[in-house]
């Protein structure tokens, strides 16, 4: 059996009755020597994604959408070529359902990495753009 986490001992209580953190983590600051890239997100603490980032996402996932592509068309290649054919009406039923199944989910890849591609590939785009990063920061 585990035993219940404990509470840490940080915590003090204060004169007026509240518990307050004693030891609170230093907020992370950008010094204005810092590169726009490395700014930390106010949010998260790291480090914000820049135009490289982007790129390199676009060309991973378009590499990924071409090789998915590549499948696809072999798949309907031979489900061309060895059309599944069974003499109960049954299994055929079944064999045509995995058969559609497949080829979907090889043509349904291919269209995801393609967009998710394209997606970065125009975030990249706008990532060049002067006052990218203002626009982000607005509400």
């Amino acid at each position: 059996m585990a035993e219940p986490a404990r509470v840490s001992e940080s915590s003090s209580e204060s004169s007026d009755g509240n518990l307050s953190n004693v030891s609170s983590p230093a907020s992370p600051t950008a010094s204005p020597e810092a590169s726009p890239a490395a700014t930390p997100d106010a949010a998260s603490g790291r480090p914000r994604k820049g135009p490289f980032s982007f790129l390199s996402g676009s060309l991973t996932s378009f590499g990924f959408g071409w090789l998915a592509l590549q499948l696809s068309s072999r798949v309907v290649a031979y489900y061309g070529e060895h059309p599944p054919h069974y003499e109960a009406r049954f299994a055929q039923s079944i064999a045509v359902f995995m058969k559609t199944l497949i080829v979907g989910m090889t043509f349904l890849a291919t269209f995801t990495f393609a967009f998710v591609g394209l997606g970065l590939f125009l975030t990249f785009i706008r990532s060049l753009m002067p006052g990218w990063r203002e626009a982000e920061d607005t509400p």
